[in-house]
């Protein structure tokens, strides 16, 4: 089994885009269509991959602009939590706020996510759904037990965490996802969050602020 991660850092936010691929089977996940669906595919085929799943760790505009568009283009289920549909409807409005005019619309979902944990199974890749709301009502993060990494959109960043001013969002929420959902995994458990560089559970534990006041507080 060999499993390979590519990152392309995207769109209006700089935020990661991350393709998972089994070199054995060919067979790759996409968590967060960012944007520019042409060249996430193009990331994957000159891999030799085939994108068969295309998950998101939450609805904000900046974490699936490329869904609709690169579900076309490769016909793979969309997933995300029912929570965050709201936004994908709101998405083409979400566009006027930010650009002046309306951003593409959304994939429809074929699935949605709970918050119950689950494994979702491409090939030899496995990932594990980790219910961690506070950024977003229906934020997902996804474990890869056997490569001992999380992708922890946009709910713990290298020295920070993510934002709770915006609609949905609620910091007491999103501090005990990270406690009771993300620090569990182990300090060895690199961190790939939804914007800037990765990080480590242990890391995060020893010097995040955020982490760091939290735990003082309880």
């Amino acid at each position: 089994m060999t499993i390979e991660i590519k990152v392309q850092t995207l769109g209006l936010a700089a935020t990661n885009a991350y393709i998972i691929g089994d070199s054995e089977t060919q067979e790759a996940i996409v968590i967060d269509a960012v944007d520019n669906a042409p060249l996430l595919h193009k990331t994957a085929t000159d891999a030799g991959w085939t994108i068969k799943l295309i998950l998101a760790t939450h609805g904000h505009f900046d974490h699936v602009l490329a869904s609709k568009a690169l579900k076309e283009l490769t016909s793979a289920p969309f997933y995300i939590h029912q929570n965050d549909l709201p936004f994908l409807q709101r998405l083409p409005e979400t566009g006027m706020r930010f650009i002046g005019k309306p951003f593409p619309p959304a994939a429809i979902p074929d699935r949605f996510l709970t918050d119950e944990s689950e494994i979702i199974t491409v090939g030899s890749i496995q990932l594990e759904t980790l219910f961690t709301p506070g950024h977003a009502p229906g934020h997902i993060s996804f474990f890869m037990r056997s490569q001992r990494i999380v992708f922890s959109g946009d709910c713990l960043f290298a020295g920070s965490v993510g934002r709770t001013d915006l609609p949905g969002a609620d910091l007491p929420t999103l501090m005990k996802s990270i406690y009771d959902k993300l620090l569990p995994l182990g300090d060895d458990v690199r961190v790939l969050p939804g914007h800037m560089a990765e990080t480590t559970i242990g890391r995060e534990r020893q010097s995040n602020p955020f982490v760091r006041m939290y735990a003082d507080e309880l």
